[in-house]
């Protein structure tokens, strides 16, 4: 069974949606919590280790950097899923991909500086995978959630 402490409690409630933008933001937020900078790395090393956490990184708005983004759906034969996945994750735009319980079994966001861009590399991925079943759903209008989970 996965456990966390209070410590870890803190830690993952501070880096959620107030991660430091400084040279050492774990020192950051060391200082914050009273803790140690390398107490505060080593237990996000464990949390990651055991899964509780898979990452830390910034989110970005694609559109404000002069990007566009979608969302793409895929139906791929089981046999064909894990080298489908390995290919869509060669693209630096693919941000993560996931299977879903659907007869589009695969989903993924793509990131790129045109949607040309994205329906060129759609078509290499269709034709490198033989998978022709690639759908491109831009959004029409975007909702941002903040998702922050008070442990």
């Amino acid at each position: 069974m996965l456990s966390i402490d209070e410590i870890d409690r803190m830690i993952l409630n501070r880096i959620q949606s107030d991660f430091p933008i400084t040279t050492r933001p774990y020192l950051s937020i060391a200082e914050n919590l009273n803790l140690s900078e390398d107490q505060v790395i080593k237990r996000l090393k464990r949390l990651k280790k055991k899964g509780i956490i898979r990452r830390i990184g910034g989110n970005f708005v694609p559109e404000k950097l002069g990007f566009v983004s979608t969302l793409c759906a895929a139906k791929v034969s089981q046999g064909k899923i894990d080298r489908f996945a390995r290919a869509v994750n060669r693209y630096p735009g693919v941000t993560h991909n996931y299977r879903r319980d659907n007869k589009y079994n695969i989903w993924f966001t793509f990131i790129a500086q045109s949607m040309d861009e994205i329906k060129n590399n759609l078509e290499n991925i269709s034709q490198e995978t033989s998978v022709k079943g690639i759908i491109n759903l831009p959004a029409t209008k975007m909702y941002k959630i903040k998702a922050h989970f008070d442990l």
